[in-house]
């Protein structure tokens, strides 16, 4: 039988954090898919589309490399880096004037050219509306602050100003762009059991 590969487990410390404290760690250069947007993830057109479009290309990367090279990878959860023109204003209340991007990280075994191999493929047997738009890029994080959030999305505001405090009581100042984790599907799970990594990059004050 082909073994499975469950990537969450290999990069446990960065897909599966303690909920209990913040801790610090450093994230190494990982490539992903992903797709740019802006505008409230709950109300524009845009983040559905860039959602219902990462997944397909996801999947049929992880088949390809399955039937090419007999490598049977678990496909890795949605990711969303979440910014501000001015990151001071950032809010979690107002959420109309976040731009952000909507990512799913690839392993070794993922090229820019299987990419443009499999990309065809998908948009005839699936078409998803930004399907195009999606780019293959190397996403270097370094040094965060990260949390297990346990519960609905609405409520992580307290855990995010926990987590901002940690570091700048550790010696950090904030840099870079909000970033979270979506460990559950909130079609098929409870708000007050959908798990959700929040990170925020960091750098010596």
């Amino acid at each position: 039988m082909m073994e499975k590969i469950d990537l969450r487990k290999e990069w446990k410390h960065l897909y599966r954090p303690s909920k209990k404290n913040p801790v610090i760690i450093d994230v190494p250069p990982m490539n992903f898919l992903m797709l740019d947007g802006h505008g409230d993830p709950n109300t524009a057109q845009e983040f559905k589309d860039a959602a219902s479009s990462l997944f397909p290309l996801a999947y049929a990367l992880k088949f390809a490399v399955k039937k090419a090279r007999g490598i049977n990878y678990s496909v890795m959860p949605l990711e969303g880096l979440w910014w501000v023109e001015d990151m001071s204003t950032f809010s979690v209340d107002d959420k109309s004037a976040w731009d952000w991007t909507l990512m799913i990280m690839q392993p070794e075994y993922v090229t820019e050219e299987l990419i443009e191999q499999i990309r065809p493929q998908v948009a005839e047997k699936k078409n998803p509306p930004s399907l195009s738009k999606i780019r293959f890029e190397c996403y270097h994080e370094g040094q965060s602050v990260q949390i297990m959030h346990i519960g609905p999305y609405a409520d992580e505001g307290p855990n995010i100003a926990w987590m901002h405090t940690f570091a700048e009581e550790e010696g950090y100042e904030l840099r870079g762009k909000h970033h979270e984790i979506y460990l559950s599907d909130a079609t098929k799970s409870a708000p007050e059991r959908l798990k959700t990594v929040l990170r925020q990059p960091i750098q010596s004050a």
